[in-house]
Order: structure tokens, then sequence, then C-alpha cells
């Protein structure tokens, strides 16, 4: 069974890279081809410059994910699974706090590793294509912010978890579901007023012609003008992007200071509509109801299989504590879900189209919107030409080509 397991894993791992080279491939036979619709916005500097740039970041991707699955097979076929579970057991402590830490401590590792690419990605990748603005200082601040929460926000979580494990043996998984759902709800309404600001600077969106419309837009959708906000992405990085954040009451649309500085007021406002259209068509509670509910069926699997007991012979592994059963089950996990990954992409880019055409009836001309997806392509060196499987399995938005087509075409 070891060895079926790595062979799956492999194969997932050869399917992602022969997606990848599909990908790149694609891109040097049509890279320098200006897409119908972008002409007088995008010349063949710019898709040369878009090419080098997506081909850089490809190499680096690709590089930081097979050291990643490296790390992960030596530390799950090799031995040093065990090994430090048993260092843990060895401290004597209780199976919370022996739990607890032994998780904390793999994400400490996990972040140490990584630093080498991130410091990579930003200081020389983004830096040499003209996008990074921060420093090493604000870098550093980040990554012990990062850290600092995350050590906190897990270390809470799997403390209640293991405590629940302890009390109610035969329907932990149904408590620790039950944790987890709290747990990601209270993660969702804090983050906007607590988490987000640690990192970014909050105001009122103040460019002259985009306030009013912006009041006026909101209104049309029957929503608060409060909840929307630009922050200073431009202390960090050139690329611009807005996003939905938050549940509820705290829910807020968050536009980035570099796309407000680049988009005439029409392409802003058509942009906002977009994430309006997120909001009314709650595509965020749906999504957390779809994620909730296969927790649900993945905390009730992992009891049957722990309970079964034959979770670590799998591996080649005579015994685990039940804390470290649960890495071997992520390992499972994301093989059973990986032929799922082009199914949830196809969700999440039936989301985007739902909030284009919402946002073509909200702001009513069609054309800001394509525009302004124009200018954000050029401006961020997107790939214009991504392979249809590679598009299909991982992108979460529809090509942007795509995009701009539809909507021209719902403007005529």
């Amino acid at each position: 069974m070891t060895t079926l397991l790595l062979l799956l894993y492999l194969f997932t791992l050869l399917a992602g890279l022969l997606l990848r080279a599909l990908n790149l491939a694609y891109l040097k036979i049509h890279g320098a081809v200006v897409p119908a619709g972008f002409e007088g916005v995008i010349d063949g500097e710019v898709l040369r410059k878009a090419s080098a740039y997506t081909l850089d970041n490809s190499r680096l991707g690709l590089i930081e994910s097979l050291f990643d699955s490296t790390v992960l097979l030596l530390f799950l076929f090799a031995g040093p699974l065990p090994l430090y579970d048993r260092c843990i057991e060895s401290l004597g402590l209780p199976p919370v706090a022996a739990g607890t830490l032994f998780y904390l401590l793999l994400l400490t590792a996990k972040t140490l590793l990584d630093i080498p690419f991130s410091l990579y990605r930003t200081f020389v990748l983004e830096a040499r294509y003209g996008f990074n603005t921060q420093t090493l200082g604000l870098w550093i601040a980040d990554l012990l912010k990062g850290l600092a929460i995350s050590l906190v926000l897990l270390g809470l979580l799997l403390a209640g978890g293991f405590w629940l494990v302890e009390v109610s043996p035969q329907s932990w998984w149904l408590w620790g579901w039950g944790l987890f759902a709290l747990f990601t709800l209270f993660v969702m309404l804090i983050s906007p007023y607590v988490i987000e600001p640690l990192f970014f600077r909050f105001e009122p969106v103040r460019k002259e012609g985009v306030e009013e419309g912006v009041k006026a837009l909101m209104a049309r959708a029957g929503l608060a003008a409060g909840r929307v906000f630009q922050v200073d992405a431009s202390r960090r990085s050139r690329h611009g992007n807005a996003y939905f954040t938050g549940i509820g009451r705290v829910k807020r649309i968050v536009l980035f200071d570099t796309l407000i500085e680049r988009l005439q007021a029409g392409e802003i406002l058509a942009i906002l509509a977009h994430e309006i259209g997120h909001w009314k068509k709650r595509h965020i509670f749906k999504r957390l109801l779809v994620t909730e509910l296969l927790a649900l069926g993945s905390f009730y699997l992992a009891y049957r299989l722990i309970g079964w007991g034959g979770v670590p012979g799998l591996f080649g592994i005579d015994s685990l504590s039940f804390a470290a059963q649960w890495l071997p089950l992520a390992f499972l996990g994301s093989l059973v879900s990986f032929p799922f990954t082009p199914v949830s992409a196809w969700f999440f880019r039936r989301d985007e189209w739902q909030a284009d055409r919402y946002a073509c009836e909200l702001h009513g001309n069609p054309e800001d919107l394509a525009s302004g997806l124009v200018t954000l392509a050029r401006d961020n060196l997107a790939n214009l030409h991504p392979h249809p499987w590679y598009a299909a399995f991982y992108f979460s938005h529809p090509p942007v080509v795509e995009r701009v087509r539809r909507l021209r075409e719902a403007g005529k």
C-alpha cells in the first residue's frame, strides 16, 4: 500500500507538471499575438514582458513545488514522522499540549523553509519586473506578524479540538466539526477589523469623481456606502486588485490604491459593481456552506479511519499518536481531492461570470468593466494566452481575454 500511495502522489505531481508544460508551450506559440479588443493598450513589448514574467513565475513555482513535495515525501515515508512523534511524546506533556505543539512546530518549520522562496519572489522576481515596492524591514515585519497570528489562531483551534477528543472520545468528530465551523466564522468576523489592519491601512475611497459614484452605486444596490475602502497596497507591490472580505455585518469591499490610481472613474465603479455582485449573489456564504459540509464529512471519515487503526501501516509505520495521524490523513485527503480541483475551479469561475453579469446590470456600462480588465491585465503582466486545459483545471477566474470578449458582446 505504501508503494501505491507513493505512485498516486507522483501521478498527481506529474499531472500538474504536464499541465504546467502545456501552458508554457501554448504561451510560446501564441504569446506574441495581441488578442482582439486589447489593441492600443497592449503591444508586442508588453506581451514579451508578460510572457517572460509568466515563465519566470512558473519556473519558481515548479522549483518550490518540487522542493515541498520532496520534503513531504521524505517526512512521511522515510522515517522522520514517527521519530518526530516520539520526540514530542518524550516531553511528557498532556495530550492536548503535545498535539498542539506537534503542529505549531511544523508550522514554524514550514514558514522557515519557505523564506528563501519568498525572498527570491519578492526581491528578485517581482523587483525584476518593477512590481516590488516592499522594503526588507516591512517584509520581515509581515513575516513575523503573519507567523504570530497563525500560531495563535492554529494553537487555539488545535487545543480546543484535542480537548474535545479527550472529553468526548466517541463523538469528537461532530463536536470537532462544530468547533471548526464556529472558528471559521470567528476568523471571518474579526479579520476585517483585527487581522487585516495589522498589515494595511484602510480608508474611504477619495479619488475625485469616484467617491460620489461609489455612494450612488451602493445606494442602487441597497448597501451601505461605508463598507467600501481603499487600502495602501502600494507599500508592498504595484499590482492592482480588489477583493471582498468578511461576513454578516462586517462585510466590506476593498480596492487597492494601485488599482484606483490607474483606472478611470467609470472603470473603478464597474469593478466595484463586480465585487458587489459577489456580495449580492451570496457567493461567500455559499462557499462557506460547501466548505463546512465537506469538513463535516472529512471529520467523520477521519474518526472512522483513526478508529480502524490502520492509517500508520499505510505509510509503513508501526504506530503514531492520535495527533500525528492527522498528517497522513491530510496526505490521503490531498490525493482524493486532486481530481476535484477542476470542479472547484469551475464553480469559482461560474461565480465570477455571475458577478460580471450583475456588474453590467448595476453599473450599466459593460465597456467600463472590459476596459478596466484590459488595463489591469497590462499592468499586472497577466498571461493572455493560458492553455485551455490549464485554465480549466486551475483558474479560479475566467481567462481575461474571454471575460473581455463576453463583456463587449453584452454591451452591443
